[in-house]
């Protein structure tokens, strides 16, 4: 079995990396050892998929080299891959600014990458591992649990280690050290936190409730949703933060942003000065969470009893509430995979190892990682374009 070109992982990245590769005219197989092609599209976005983000630009993605996404980011942009599933009659819709989603289901996008790469000639193979991969002259012998197979080029497209009841693994990395490439850290991104015993309890009896919020952790800020589990904090916002969070960072998070909570009281107490603080609060947050507020921190009562000092803490503890979290539900439940293969090896232009052509990786599996919001699916297409235009 010899094909121009092998890609490793049926996953975004690699379908479009394929049918773009096929469409140039190569010889295409993509191979995965799960028994469905893009399993993480059809879970993403509650079963909708949010395929890219309008205001997709390099500041939205973190890595240690920032500038190696920049090239491909510019040169496959959202409104490229719109025109794609638009040709298809895949309606779409904007939940939040920029953030596209598909209409009905994520089956849908899932049948325009496969329907793409029929037309394309690709073949994909599922059910199928790799057990070895090695240069051979010009091109690279694939053993896998189909026989072996030739390429003149691999395409890695494994992915990361979020989520690995989808298939997740870090078989990417092994392949990338096997050919002497560095591997930055890695750590599970755009994950809930989970919370010590005490908060974990009360966090838990306001499960299910959401608020809007600034949460900030680093460099790091956001204002969006936050939402109460039985484990700890959730939500957009805390989402977002996650990517900045290490072990032991204490999260600062607003819970009436755009508000001075002391000036507030100060004119609650001053104009209605037998207002109960838990009737001001709950003029302002869900009223779960006000009287749950009341009840952890103690004392409701008229405003006319606060002093300046009782004020001064509670407009702390509503305007830069600190927590330090237990940790985060790790793999499980991440929607990315923070660090990955070292780009610094690679070129951005063809995505190719340097001084190795035969070898390639695009997306998640790269040290490139998005935001929330549609950019870690346009940093895939992106990526697997740039790739496949040049294998």
């Amino acid at each position: 079995m010899t094909y121009d070109v092998v890609i490793i992982g049926a996953g975004a990245a690699g379908l479009m990396c394929a049918l773009t590769a096929g469409y140039a005219g190569r010889s295409v197989l993509v191979i995965d050892h799960a028994n469905k092609a893009g399993k993480k599209i059809l879970m993403s976005g509650g079963g909708r998929c949010n395929f890219t983000n309008l205001d997709t630009a390099p500041a939205h993605f973190f890595s240690s080299n920032p500038h190696f996404c920049i090239s491909a980011l510019k040169r496959y942009r959202p409104e490229h891959f719109v025109e794609l599933v638009e040709r298809h009659g895949l309606e779409h819709v904007e939940k939040a600014p920029g953030q596209l989603f598909c209409a009905d289901s994520a089956k849908d996008l899932l049948a325009v990458l496969l329907t793409e790469c029929d037309w394309a000639g690709v073949e994909i193979r599922l059910k199928t591992s790799v057990e070895s991969l090695e240069r051979q002259g010009e091109g690279m012998r694939l053993d896998t649990s189909a026989g072996r197979i030739e390429a003149g080029a691999v395409v890695v497209a494994t992915g990361g280690l979020s989520i690995p009841t989808l298939g997740a693994s870090g078989f990417g990395y092994e392949i990338a050290r096997q050919f002497g490439l560095e591997v930055t850290d890695t750590r599970a991104a755009l994950v809930p936190f989970t919370l010590t015993s005490a908060w974990k309890e009360r966090t838990a009896a306001l499960s299910g409730l959401s608020t809007e919020v600034v949460a900030r952790c680093r460099d790091g800020e956001y204002r969006e949703p936050m939402l109460f589990t039985h484990r700890g904090l959730s939500g957009p916002a805390l989402l977002q933060v996650s990517s900045h969070w290490h072990p032991g960072d204490e999260l600062a998070i607003d819970l009436l942003p755009g508000e001075s909570a002391f000036e507030g009281l100060a004119a609650a107490r001053r104009e209605a000065p037998k207002r109960r603080l838990s009737t001001w609060l709950g003029e302002r947050l869900p009223r779960r969470l006000a009287q749950a507020l009341v009840e952890w921190h103690g004392g409701d009562g008229p405003m006319a009893e606060r002093s300046n000092a009782d004020l001064e803490a509670w407009a702390s503890r509503l305007n830069d509430w600190r927590i330090k979290p237990a940790g985060t539900e790790g793999w499980r439940t991440a929607e990315v995979t923070m660090g990955g293969v070292d780009t610094r090896a690679l070129s951005s232009k063809t995505f190719e190892v340097n001084g190795l052509p035969q070898l390639r990786f695009i997306g998640e599996v790269l040290d490139v990682t998005g935001q929330l919001g549609g950019y870690n699916f346009q940093w895939a297409w992106a990526s697997g374009v740039a790739c496949g235009q040049a294998v």
